[in-house]
């Protein structure tokens, strides 16, 4: 089997605050329905949907990688719909800060080192 491209079903407690969270962070939204949004940055993409079950929300985690660390940080601090937002760490493997979304969901926001 050959895998061209693998899209998650994010949940979403608040639908319309969710659409509004993810635009805020840079994604582009393209509705499919009225219960579903594809939403893209670069090659990136994600189904947003019109579902909620707290406990696939809060145990929900993704690691989104970005080219510049600080300047996503700064972007996701000022959206107004996230739970919360971690200070940039350093690891072994580069840096990451962690946002918590609007439904609960747990994004690691990576920033790999070179050739990792």
């Amino acid at each position: 089997m050959q895998v061209e491209d693998i899209k998650i079903f994010m949940p979403s407690k608040d639908y319309a605050v969710s659409q509004l969270f993810y635009q805020e962070i840079g994604f582009v939204a393209d509705p499919v329905n009225d219960h579903l949004t594809l939403f893209s940055n670069g090659e990136c993409q994600f189904f947003l949907q019109r579902f909620y079950d707290r406990s696939l929300a809060e145990n929900l985690m993704l690691q989104i990688c970005v080219t510049d660390i600080q300047a996503a940080h700064l972007l996701c601090e000022r959206t107004e719909h996230k739970q919360k937002i971690s200070a940039i760490t350093d690891e072994p493997w580069g840096q990451v800060f962690y946002l918590w979304g609007p439904s609960g969901e747990l994004l690691h926001m990576t920033q790999l080192k070179s050739g990792q």
